[in-house]
C-alpha cells in the first residue's frame, strides 16, 4: 500500500503573544519572549502527531529544518525528509518559502501549526492546490481550516490513514487587524479559501450536509463537472454516474462505452482504444481530462468495463486530470476498501496509486485512496 506523504510546517512563533497579553504574535514575537512567553507550537503539533504514531510505518513526513518541523518529527520517530533550511529565528517568509518547496513533493496533505497569520501565509502559496489541515497554535483562530484542538486534527489524520470516508470542502481563511485589536477594535477580513477535510466533529466552522438521495446527488455531481468544463477534451467513461454528466448536457451517451466531448459537444461516440490515441495525439496533455467512476461493490476504476482506456492513453493524461465521480453511498459500500486500477500495466498501476479527490456532489469532495492490495512495495 502506498505510503502517505504528509507535509508538516510549524510556525515556532505562533501563539507567543497570548500568555503575555499581547493579543497575538504578529510583529511582537521578540517583545513576547522578553515578557517571558514560552513557545507552544511544537507541543501543539506533537499532540496532533502523537495520534498517528501507530501508523508511522506508513507515513513519510516532508518538512523544514529545525523548529519548523524536522526536529520534532525526527524526535518522534517518523521517517522525515527535510526540503527547506531556515534560520534560528523564522518569519512568515520562511513559511511561504518552505511551503513552496513542499508543493514540489507530491504531498497527500499539508499539516501546519499556527494561527490565522500562519493560515494566511500558507494560503498565499497553496491556494487550492493541496488539501491542508491546521493544528491550532495561535492566539486567534478565526479561520475554518483548523481542528477544534490539536488532538482533533490528529484524529482526522488518523481517519484518513485508516481509510475512512473523509469529505473535502473549502473553508475560509480569516484574519483580524491585530494592531486595531490591541486598541479594542475587531476588524476581521476574509482572505480566501483552502481545501480541508470536512469532518464536522473535529474541524472548526464546517457545515454539515444532509442525507444523500442518489438521483439528486447524480445531478449535483454532473453540475460540478459541467461547471469546470472549458475548452479541454473530455474523455467520458462508462457507467450511470458518468452518464449523468452527458444527460445534463443533452448529449447521447454510450452507457457501456467511451465517448469524447469538447466545448460541451460530442466529438466521437463509442470509441476504441486506438481511436482515443488518434483523437488525443495532437492535444496537449494538460488539455485532456478523463471522467470515470467505480464499479459498485468492487471498487475498480480502470480495467473493468473500460478497457478502451489503454495504458498508452492513461500515461498521456496528468494524474490531476483523472476525475473520479461517485456517490458517497457507493463509496461507503466499499467499507473502507481502496479503489483499484487494473490497466494491464503493473508499473502504471503502481504510479496511479495514492489519494484522489473524488467528486461526490456539487462542490463536494472526499479524499479516497487508490491502492491495489497486490502492489506491495519493497
Amino acid at each position: 500500500m502506498k505510503r502517505f506523504r504528509l507535509g508538516v510546517i510549524i510556525n515556532p512563533l505562533a501563539g507567543l503573544g497570548g500568555s503575555v497579553a499581547l493579543k497575538g504574535s504578529d510583529g511582537v514575537a521578540l517583545e513576547a519572549i522578553a515578557k517571558g512567553a514560552i513557545p507552544k507550537a511544537q507541543m501543539r503539533m506533537q499532540q496532533a502527531l502523537a495520534v498517528i504514531l501507530p501508523f508511522a510505518d506508513n507515513i513519510d513526513i516532508i518538512t523544514a529544518s529545525g523548529d519548523m518541523g524536522a526536529n520534532l518529527c525526527c524526535q518522534m520517530g517518523f521517517t522525515t525528509t527535510e526540503v527547506y533550511r531556515c534560520e534560528t529565528t523564522t518569519s512568515s517568509q520562511d513559511t511561504q518559502q518552505a511551503v513552496t518547496c513542499l508543493l514540489e513533493q507530491q504531498l497527500d496533505l499539508l499539516l501546519f501549526a499556527g494561527g490565522d497569520g500562519t493560515a494566511r501565509d500558507i494560503y498565499a502559496v497553496v491556494e487550492d492546490k493541496l488539501p491542508v489541515l491546521g493544528v491550532p497554535a495561535g492566539v486567534k483562530i478565526h479561520s475554518g481550516v483548523y481542528g477544534i484542538t490539536p488532538h482533533a486534527s490528529g484524529l482526522v489524520l488518523s481517519m484518513l490513514l485508516q481509510g475512512e470516508l473523509v469529505s473535502l470542502m473549502v473553508a475560509d481563511v480569516m484574519d483580524i487587524d491585530e494592531v486595531a485589536f490591541r486598541q479594542g477594535t475587531v476588524r476581521a477580513k476574509r482572505f480566501g479559501e483552502m481545501t480541508v477535510p470536512a469532518e464536522p466533529r473535529y474541524i472548526q466552522a464546517v457545515k454539515m450536509g444532509g442525507k444523500e438521495v442518489d438521483e439528486l446527488v447524480l445531478a449535483d455531481i454532473a453540475a460540478d463537472i459541467i461547471e469546470s468544463m472549458d475548452d479541454e477534451l473530455f474523455i467520458i467513461g462508462s457507467g450511470s454516474t458518468v452518464a449523468a454528466v452527458m444527460e445534463d448536457l443533452c448529449i447521447d451517451n454510450t452507457l457501456l462505452g467511451v465517448d469524447v466531448i469538447q466545448d460541451k459537444m460530442l466529438i466521437a461516440q463509442d470509441v476504441s482504444a486506438n481511436q482515443l490515441i488518434e483523437l488525443t495525439k495532437d492535444t496537449p496533455a494538460d488539455k485532456v481530462k478523463l471522467v470515470i467512476t467505480l464499479i459498485g461493490g468492487q471498487g475498480h476504476i480502470l480495467g473493468r468495463g473500460n478497457q478502451q482506456l489503454s495504458p498508452e492513453l492513461i500515461k498521456r493524461i496528468p494524474k490531476d486530470n483523472i476525475l473520479i465521480l461517485a456517490t458517497k453511498t457507493k463509496l461507503k459500500a466499499l467499507e473502507g476498501r481502496p479503489l483499484i486500477v487494473d490497466s494491464g500495466d503493473p508499473e502504471l498501476d503502481k504510479a496511479l496509486t495514492g489519494y484522489y479527490k473524488i467528486v461526490t456532489g456539487y462542490h463536494d469532495y472526499v479524499m479516497y485512496q487508490v491502492a491495489n492490495p497486490d502492489l506491495v512495495e519493497n
